[in-house]
């Protein structure tokens, strides 16, 4: 569990990079991530061939900013169960054949699923990119530089910022359970009630410490709105090749004029 709380926040520990794309102001690169997974979310459930130039902003920003892939893969895998089971509902209910690939009917069911996987994919790795190249810190100033509701901005700091919390009290509650409970391999079914609602006490008990330190410190949500830093150059490109790719990609389907090239050269 331990190793857990490290892994947690490893991936903003490379928010501390040097690259262009760390360089770049965070309110452009939280409004760029914005676009890009609005209009990969705005393709049905049939769309899989006109996702896939998508995929050139998770490569494109991993290469320049030098943040390791199996890291955020091993991230994504964590969400896919639960795109795959929504997903695997189609593959049911919806068997019309799409198209016949080695003699084999692919159904609509089929490419809905991998649409859906693929859109996952598309998105998270986009909002783990945007961690992995902008402290958190700056993430929830541009934030408030950009009028998001607060109660919003305070759930994600929040839950982000104190999740760690919550798992050293599980760890210590759970050496605590284990030296009491020398023979029991885990938690046991009978006290897994009596454990939930000993962490929910404590959580609400530290989470009522933790926020009067922080009052004590000088926190107010109102009135804690921080520059960004200025808009560069270097912003602007990076913010208007975006949209434009990004826009081009759903408004034209490059699918086809790719293989109307390639016919024509033919």
């Amino acid at each position: 569990m331990k190793n857990k709380i490290h892994e947690l926040y490893a991936l903003e520990q490379l928010a501390g990079g040097n690259t262009c794309i760390h360089r770049l102001n965070p309110a452009v690169k939280l409004l760029a991530a914005v676009v890009f997974i609005i209009t990969v979310i705005s393709f049905d459930r049939y769309s899989f061939g006109r996702l896939v130039p998508y995929i050139f902003y998770p490569t494109v920003l991993m290469a320049l900013s030098e943040t390791p892939y199996a890291m955020l893969l091993k991230r994504f895998l964590i969400a896919l169960p639960f795109c795959f089971f929504a997903g695997a509902a189609n593959v049911v209910f919806d068997r019309n054949p799409a198209f016949a690939a080695g003699g084999i009917d692919v159904s609509y069911g089929v490419v809905s699923l991998f649409t859906v996987l693929f859109r996952v994919y598309l998105c998270v790795m986009s909002v783990l990119i945007l961690v992995s190249v902008t402290p958190l810190s700056q993430i929830v100033h541009a934030m408030r530089r950009l009028r998001i509701p607060h109660v919003f901005i305070i759930v994600f700091e929040m839950t982000y910022r104190y999740i760690g919390v919550l798992l050293e009290e599980v760890y210590s509650m759970y050496t605590a359970y284990s030296l009491r409970s020398s023979n029991a391999k885990g938690i046991q079914m009978r006290d897994m009630g009596s454990f939930t609602g000993q962490l929910l006490v404590r959580s609400f008990d530290r989470a009522d410490r933790v926020y009067n330190a922080m009052k004590c410190r000088g926190y107010a949500l109102q009135n804690n709105v921080q520059e960004t830093g200025k808009i560069t150059g270097n912003d602007i490109i990076f913010f208007t090749v975006t949209c434009i790719l990004c826009l081009a990609f759903r408004l034209i389907n490059v699918n086809v004029l790719f293989a109307g090239i390639i016919g024509g050269i033919i």
